[in-house]
């Protein structure tokens, strides 16, 4: 029975897979799918990886339509980059427990008490935050997009694990939000030090959204796709991985001989993780949900993203 069972699941993914194929030839469709999603929306992608490729992907496609696997601000920043495309997300209920943690009232009261201070969000913040922001950045560029700014005082928002890593790398006076990733903030050293034990030849990577001491333990830092990279080009075998366990995917395809331990079973984003094959399909059937944003919170926006992206 439980064979039985597992046949007719592939099936199903088959046929929504192959159901999927034909809208978005339909639709003149692309599917942009965030690293962290499940390994069924990977296979699917058009395209995959992390905040700043989507973003670079979303500005320069051909599609009239965007469907993108990911939480709510990657499909607002795709509507922002791409506003004449119909951009639709899966299940809008994918929101970012760290974006929500700064609003507009809070950081305009933050700009008042620092008038000489540029801002500089991560790409992880609503629309409405972009659009009283100077530049946006991701954990990809964040410490060029930091020395790129003209000025010598910093509000960053809203991670603070990460406003912690870039501050090493600069001599401008940061003033760090309090928000945090609550997905990475969860690995711990203990985690770390127990994964080590067991796998003494692995070397440890680590997104710098996770706390600064567990940061200080990395043989390598870097953003999603940094890590896939290091992974796949280091002459090492074995690696324990601190950063969302969607990671595996894309780890796997490109070092299929080498082996991945993820530090801890708690680095899985619920948000990320909402999207699947079924919505994929009834969004595309449906054109629906859509992401919306106001024109003159999107003009406002915009410009930040635009100055991240002209950043090299």
């Amino acid at each position: 029975m439980e064979a039985l069972a597992l046949e007719r699941k592939e099936e199903q993914k088959r046929e929504l897979k192959e159901r999927i194929l034909q809208l978005k030839k339909e639709r003149n469709a692309i599917i942009l799918a965030h690293y962290y999603q499940r390994d069924e929306i990977q296979e699917v992608a058009d395209f995959r990886g992390d905040s700043f490729l989507l973003a670079q992907k979303a500005a320069t496609t051909d599609a009239e339509v965007i469907v993108f696997c990911g939480v709510h601000f990657m499909g607002e920043s795709a509507k922002i980059l791409a506003p004449t495309k119909t951009v639709l997300i899966p299940d809008e209920r994918a929101g970012c427990p760290m974006a929500d943690m700064v609003n507009v009232d809070g950081l305009r009261a933050l700009k008042k008490q620092h008038p000489n201070a540029k801002v500089v969000a991560y790409i992880n913040t609503s629309a409405d935050v972009k659009s009283e922001t100077d530049i946006c950045c991701t954990s990809a560029n964040a410490i060029k997009v930091i020395e790129s700014v003209d000025s010598d005082e910093i509000i960053w928002v809203p991670d603070k694990n990460l406003g912690d890593y870039v501050s090493k790398f600069t001599d401008k006076k940061m003033i760090i939000w309090e928000g945090y990733c609550n997905t990475h903030d969860m690995l711990t050293v203990k985690d770390v030090e127990e994964m080590r034990a067991q796998y003494p030849n692995a070397k440890f990577v680590v997104h710098p959204e996770c706390r600064p001491e567990v940061v200080k333990l990395g043989d390598f830092v870097g953003s999603t796709t940094a890590i896939i990279k290091y992974c796949k080009e280091s002459e090492h075998q074995e690696f324990i991985v601190g950063t969302e366990d969607g990671t595996g995917f894309q780890l796997r395809v490109d070092s299929p001989d080498k082996k991945f331990h993820f530090a801890t079973k708690y680095l899985v984003c619920p948000n990320m993780k909402v999207n699947n094959l079924k919505k994929v399909v009834r969004c595309l059937e449906t054109m629906q949900p859509q992401i919306y944003v106001p024109p003159h919170i999107a003009d406002q926006a915009r410009a930040s993203l635009e100055r991240m992206l002209l950043v090299k």
